[in-house]
């Protein structure tokens, strides 16, 4: 079997207020994603973006402090429909954001094939609110809750069903900028969280080695949903909320390669570059780097046996 891969781009930028991050798929595009993949073997679709209201201003749901809700709830149905049918088609999804909100369509999409999806969240931020503890009502800080069945039942629902993904078969990465209501979220639901602490502290071998480890033992099918601002601003600085004292790019790069060599991820999604606020389009250079790294490039070697018959088949 050919090792097949549909790019989805979702250029949306309405999970949060700061323009420009919808211009994140054609920054990836043109950063030679396509290229970058054929090169070491993969036979890419570019399935073009999911199509996104645009809206001049954030609009404030009437009966919450949610931004565009409406819009929002839309963007990720049809973005839920679409990584359905890719894999049906037996192909590895790879979504390309827009703003992280749109994770919520993309867990909608794949949890369809699976009870136990797994999901690595490799990002400074839980997005883990819900409308009483978000500080801004931006949803692109809520959709791993909504993932697990908290919060607006416009967002909950989409796909026809709630929750996509269990707590305990999450690892967040990255942490370093929780709100307290995510924090107390994260206690009660038992949900694995590295933060940087424990990153500098461990290491991001062990960090990765645990995971690895963690997920494989109840999961079925593996999702990784990637921002931008996971990693260090000096490194990425074209993202919408920088946090200092991130991951660095070489250690991005190593989780990747041992992801790859793994063998456990079945789709993946990078979001939230904002070319606006990049330096020479030098973050989706980063992301397209990364993500020829997750799908198995290495310095003398190419893919190889990454997406092996075996690992398609049990998305069907």
């Amino acid at each position: 079997m050919k090792k097949e891969i549909s790019i989805i781009g979702v250029p949306m930028d309405l999970g949060q207020t700061r323009r420009g991050v919808d211009m994140g798929p054609s920054a990836i595009r043109y950063a030679g994603l396509s290229e970058r993949l054929e090169n070491i073997g993969y036979t890419v679709r570019d399935e073009g973006d999911i199509k996104v209201e645009i809206q001049e201003r954030a609009q404030s749901d009437s009966d919450t402090n949610l931004k565009n809700l409406q819009d929002v709830a839309e963007g990720n149905e049809k973005l839920s429909q679409k990584v359905d049918e890719v894999i049906q088609a037996n192909r590895f999804p790879l979504v390309l954001g827009g703003d992280h909100s749109i994770a919520i369509g993309t867990l909608a999409g794949l949890a369809k094939s699976t009870e136990n999806l797994g999901v690595i969240w490799y990002d400074a931020h839980g997005d883990l609110n819900t409308a009483e503890t978000s500080p801004s009502g931006n949803i692109h800080g809520m959709s791993l809750a909504v993932s697990l069945g908290l919060g607006h039942p416009a967002l909950t629902n989409i796909g026809g069903y709630s929750p996509k993904v269990k707590p305990e078969n999450i690892v967040i990465i990255g942490a370093r900028s929780l709100d307290q209501g995510e924090k107390e979220l994260i206690r009660e639901k038992g949900i694995k969280v590295y933060t940087m602490h424990e990153i500098d502290r461990m290491g991001m071998t062990k960090v990765m080695e645990e995971s690895i480890a963690y997920l494989k033992e109840r999961t079925n099918l593996v999702h990784l949903s990637l921002d931008l601002d996971g990693l260090d601003p000096d490194d990425a600085p074209g993202v919408g909320t920088p946090v200092m004292g991130g991951i660095s790019y070489r250690e991005s790069h190593l989780a990747m390669e041992m992801l790859a060599e793994a063998n456990i991820i079945t789709s993946a999604e990078f979001v939230e570059i904002n070319p606006i606020l990049d330096e020479h389009n030098k973050t989706a250079e980063v992301a397209v780097a990364l993500i020829g790294s997750l799908l198995g490039e290495k310095l003398l070697y190419g893919a190889e046996e990454h997406i092996t018959p075996d690992l398609l088949a049990q998305v069907k």
